[in-house]
């Protein structure tokens, strides 16, 4: 496997970790749960909370190096896309966070999570690479 190819999968499941979880969450939303205690696990809206943040954390680096790896001569091009991904991917972990913080995990406040313009914001960026990076 090239580290092109390796890179590539490996920002494929980084985005599938976000977008998974994000459709998780809008069916989350809509059972107005007032917790997330006593979920199964495979119901459990922090897992998946949990994994999109270290999906979040890691999607800015593997877009630098898939951006490197697509084409260096024009990777300057990149550039300020990739810094307001930087920043898209920052703000989406802390308003995650802050969700993860609580005891209790909300059907509402989960939905507002999903309105958050921030996570959506990381969402319309990863659409956005994942279409350029092919």
């Amino acid at each position: 496997m090239t580290e092109k190819t390796s890179t590539r999968d490996n920002l494929a499941k980084v985005i599938d970790t976000i977008e998974g979880g994000y459709e998780f969450l809008l069916a989350y939303a809509a059972q107005g749960r007032h917790t997330d205690r006593g979920a199964a696990a495979d119901q459990s809206p922090r897992d998946r909370l949990e994994a999109m943040v270290q999906a979040m954390g890691d999607l800015p680096d593997l877009a630098r190096a898939m951006a490197d790896s697509v084409d260096g001569d024009k990777a300057s091009d990149y550039t300020a896309f990739l810094d307001a991904l930087d920043r898209d991917a920052a703000v989406s972990v802390a308003t995650t966070r802050l969700v993860l913080s609580k005891n209790d995990i909300s059907s509402q406040l989960v939905d507002n999570l999903n309105a958050s313009i921030h996570l959506r914001a990381l969402l319309t960026d990863i659409f956005l690479i994942d279409e350029a990076f092919k």
